[in-house]
């Protein structure tokens, strides 16, 4: 049965060959410029990926600054603590410091001196409705 199916298949095989033939001659003569436009394709889906990607050259340059902002803060930050830690070292051993701390918080004054002390402000007025009157 095989001797009888293999002409047949040949034949078949044959046949498409001539089909496709003209094709696969025509791609040879275009594979030049075939390999020029694959190659220009993919430059330009790794251009998009490299510029818009999620680690992209837009989101590094972001990050960037987010970074520049938060160490700007920092050195904020570790001035601030600076501050503090001198303060609080004032405080521990000048005696200054700590008068002048009690005067302003506490309001301690020495004998015979005053301290004048501003009234606290009346209530203030309620909001006023700026609806249309009916």
């Amino acid at each position: 049965m095989i001797a009888k199916t293999t002409p047949w298949a040949q034949a078949k095989a044959v046949s498409c060959w001539e089909c496709v033939r003209p094709l696969a001659a025509q791609i040879y003569v275009l594979r030049r410029r075939i390999a020029t436009i694959t190659v220009t394709v993919l430059a330009g889906l790794l251009f998009v990926h490299v510029m818009f990607g999620a680690n992209g050259m837009i989101v590094y340059k972001q990050k960037r600054m987010d970074y520049k902002s938060l160490q700007k803060r920092l050195l904020q930050e570790q001035k601030e603590n600076e501050l503090y830690t001198q303060r609080i070292q004032g405080l521990k051993t000048d005696e200054k410091a700590i008068e002048k701390e009690a005067r302003e918080q506490l309001h301690y004054v020495r004998p015979g001196e005053y301290v004048y002390v501003a009234p606290a402000p009346a209530n203030p007025p309620p909001p006023s409705n700026h609806s249309a009157k009916k």
